[in-house]
């Protein structure tokens, strides 16, 4: 057949690595089981508006030579992330900044925040953090972690704070300037356009075939024998059969409506933190854009237990499944005609610049 390569997934990971091989002078065959390029960063354009099919995709990085790869596909506005949260009906900046605190308690100076903060955590006696509920009330005290903490994250997991590891708190900001910008990055922004084209342009060599609605399974032991090399993007444990037991995950369900309004609620991404929502958020993707469409288009996200065969969004990275990764790691290192990449492929959350990053490293170590 002549291929180089077989890349499974069209996501950033298998698209970036298709595109530097083709760059390479390597024919390279890419198959998505999806009917669509691009994963989770797939965009389709509604009455003029690029919605995010997947969930919002705010891209953030400060590597400028990732900011600078990612540039040469498209070009980018100045969009900031500045979410807000939604606590039956009271309205909060986030991230926890001095318009959150100025908000939840009157105070107008960082010391009185503060000193606000501290009290609540020395009234709380926590001396080390054990779980997620810990970490955030050793953080932020206890107001914000049961108005804006709390019912989010259980939502978000489907379990209970005191059951999560304290780490997925740490990535959260917490600010005593008046800085809604939830990203300390230096870059950051929205493909004018959307993030489907950023893909198809990374595709479009004729050294690269592009295979949509086909399933790896339906065919892998002829893949295996077929292609010199595998880049595989998937589940690693559904590549070995789950052989092992099942990774966890947690997935989504998303709802979405075009409303004939111009603006439906003034920001691009709102935030629910209260337990009795069943949504943790609603997206209004014209804002990512600055639209000025006459109608707008809502996405509303519901986290929900991943089952077999349900899209695996969120890999829980705790001790249990840690330990089961390793355990397919150490069998994925012993085939040396595939390569196990991407968020699925390494059982790892990553943001969008990190799965180029991870792309582009593996490049170096296979092509140059």
């Amino acid at each position: 057949m002549g291929y180089d390569y077989l890349v499974v997934g069209t996501g950033l990971f298998g698209s970036t690595f298709a595109y530097e091989a083709a760059k390479r002078g390597k024919k390279v065959k890419i198959i998505d089981k999806r009917r669509h390029i691009g994963g989770n960063i797939y965009t389709e354009n509604i009455e003029g508006i690029n919605v995010h099919k997947y969930g919002a995709h705010i891209f953030h990085t400060n590597d400028k030579e990732i900011w600078d790869y990612v540039n040469q596909f498209a070009e980018f506005n100045r969009y900031t992330n500045s979410p807000i949260a939604n606590f039956n009906g009271e309205i909060y900046n986030m991230p926890f900044n001095m318009n959150t605190f100025n908000r939840l308690w009157g105070v107008i100076t960082p010391e009185e925040a503060k000193a606000k903060i501290e009290e609540q955590k020395k009234n709380a006696k926590i001396d080390k953090p054990t779980n997620l509920e810990e970490q955030a009330i050793s953080l932020v005290g206890t107001d914000i972690y049961f108005k804006l903490v709390k019912g989010y994250t259980e939502k978000q997991w489907g379990r209970k704070a005191t059951e999560l590891p304290p780490f997925i708190i740490k990535r959260l900001p917490v600010r005593f300037t008046y800085d809604n910008n939830y990203f300390n990055d230096r870059f950051q922004g929205i493909p004018i356009g959307g993030y489907t084209q950023i893909v198809e342009k990374m595709l479009s060599s004729n050294l690269i075939d592009i295979e949509l609605n086909v399933d790896f399974f339906d065919k892998k032991e002829e893949y295996l024998k077929e292609f010199p090399k595998i880049v595989y993007t998937g589940m690693i444990d559904q590549f070995f059969d789950y052989k092992f037991g099942e990774l966890e995950y947690r997935s989504l369900e998303f709802e979405t409506f075009i409303l004939d309004k111009e603006n439906f609620q003034g920001n691009a991404v709102v935030n629910y933190t209260d337990a009795e929502t069943p949504y943790t958020r609603v997206i209004e993707h014209k804002h990512f854009e600055f639209g000025t469409q006459p109608k707008t288009v809502v996405t509303y996200e519901y986290p929900r237990t991943w089952n077999k065969g349900d899209e695996p969004y969120y890999p829980i990275n705790d001790d249990k499944n840690n330990e089961k990764y390793r355990k397919y790691k150490a069998l994925a290192d012993d085939i040396p005609n595939v390569i196990f990449g991407g968020r699925l492929g390494q059982y790892k959350y990553y943001d969008m610049h990190q799965v180029i990053g991870a792309a582009l490293s593996l490049v170096k170590k296979e092509l140059i």
